[in-house]
């Protein structure tokens, strides 16, 4: 005679399910996001959609690790997996510390990129509701895997808010330096997730 799963086990597994639809989703958008976010770039000249492009592998890894603890969760590979996620937020700082570093000792100036607005616009709205996701399933599970995954994906979303709005100063105003200068708040939090998340 066959059991009847209790309402506690129907409700882990649809909130796993929840969270691979999540992770799927955002591996999904990365994906497309590299070659759309490669092209832009070179028809911009721009360094900052370059290395938003970059950022974007970085995200990438970190999905294919929430998924690799999802689908085989317990303690030794959460614990593995959250220090994966660490790493991936200090590469992530390390990264646009260079790539802040370099375009104001190169006074780079990128050209105007409708498309990359459009993209990165686009990408903000996606990217919050993804990570609004993934922190309230992490959390209605208990998977801090999922939870420390969602911040990185959240702040996927504001370097793509920063570099929408370097775009549209650097467009409208030739103000090149504003890129930069929000990639240093994003330095910021991803430094301090990562210090918490490795120290932990």
């Amino acid at each position: 005679m066959n059991s009847v799963p209790s309402p506690a086990a129907t409700r882990d597994a649809r909130l796993l399910r929840t969270g691979l639809r999540l992770e799927y989703t955002t591996l999904a958008w990365n994906v497309v996001e590299v070659g759309f976010i490669a092209y832009a770039a070179v028809q911009a000249g721009s360094p900052a959609l370059a290395g938003f492009g970059l950022d974007t592998l970085i995200e990438i890894f970190a999905s294919l690790v929430v998924v690799w603890e999802l689908k085989g969760t317990h303690r030794e590979r959460e614990a593995r997996a959250v220090r994966l996620i660490g790493f991936a937020f200090a590469a992530l700082a390390l990264y646009l510390t260079a790539q802040v570093i370099v375009a104001l000792v190169s006074g780079a100036r990128p050209g105007a990129s409708l498309l990359g607005i459009a993209w990165t616009a686009l990408t903000v709205v996606v990217m919050l509701a993804l990570a609004w996701g993934k922190q309230r399933t992490g959390r209605l599970m208990g998977n801090p895997v999922l939870i420390k995954e969602g911040k990185v994906t959240l702040i996927d979303g504001c370097l793509a808010a920063a570099v929408m709005i370097g775009l549209v100063l650097n467009g409208l105003f030739g103000w090149w330096w504003a890129d930069p200068a929000a990639g240093a708040v994003v330095i910021v939090y991803a430094a301090r997730e990562a210090w918490e998340t490795l120290r932990s």
